[in-house]
């Protein structure tokens, strides 16, 4: 991932976020947290440099997952933002203003997926 200046948020604009520096790899999350999280059959998510995330409106709202991770969301229109860990930030990959190069590179907890997943994109 490049250098380049980044722009996202949430569904209603009321978080909006600037990441500055290189992203991580981009990644699908199949663990069950991720399929609450996002109402989906996973989470999409890149990693984003911990000091290089600048909120620019309002923060997200957090609300603590499990022993060490917090999820974030906007409180007022409920859009899925971060996976936050003391090893780092990600930051969902729909939130972002351009996806278009953030196609996902890596599968995790691929055992708890879906036994369908797979199949969805055979269908009309």
């Amino acid at each position: 991932m490049t250098d380049q200046v980044r722009t996202g948020g949430c569904q209603c604009g009321a978080v909006r976020f600037r990441v500055k520096g290189a992203l991580g790899r981009p990644s699908i999350c199949h663990c069950r947290m991720c399929q609450k999280q996002f109402g989906s059959f996973f989470g999409a998510l890149v990693t984003v440099p911990k000091d290089g995330v600048e909120w620019t409106h309002e923060e997200p709202s957090y609300f603590q997952s499990s022993v060490n991770i917090d999820r974030g969301f906007c409180a007022r229109c409920g859009t899925p933002l971060t996976y936050r860990q003391p090893g780092g930030l990600e930051i969902a990959i729909g939130a972002f203003d351009d996806r278009s190069d953030l196609a996902p590179q890596i599968q995790v907890n691929y055992a708890a997926r879906l036994p369908w997943v797979e199949t969805i994109y055979d269908q009309p």
